[in-house]
């Protein structure tokens, strides 16, 4: 499980959003189910990306208010996000790539919990 998420959160450090363009897309579709037509430009048009903050937060197992309180983000800000109406600023996209690398080690930090004693 712990090799799934690490290959989940390497693929979103590695793309703003979880999406292709047209022309992977049409391709990865036809490949997925012959029974289905490729997709028109029409409907391709109207597929929207995940936002990459919403993606991050269903791998960790988190709602939007957990992952809120956890990492001193407002909810409001975070609905934002996900929703599309507002893109993270820069200072906001760096947080997110630092929760991405170690989740667990931003939530401490944040939170102030004592790391573990190293054993002896």
């Amino acid at each position: 499980m712990k090799g799934d998420v690490l290959t989940v959160k390497m693929n979103l450090m590695s793309n703003a959003t979880v999406a292709f363009t047209r022309k992977q897309a049409a391709p990865a579709i036809r490949n997925y189910d012959d029974d289905l037509p490729p997709m028109t430009e029409e409907e391709l048009s109207k597929v929207k990306a995940v936002p990459r903050v919403k993606t991050l937060r269903r791998v960790l197992k988190l709602t939007q208010e957990e992952f809120s309180k956890r990492y001193g983000i407002p909810l409001g800000t975070l609905r934002d996000w996900e929703q599309g109406a507002k893109e993270p600023d820069t200072t906001a996209k760096s947080y997110i790539r630092a929760i991405m690398g170690d989740a667990e080690a931003v939530a401490m930090a944040y939170l102030r919990i004592p790391p573990a004693p190293l054993p002896d």
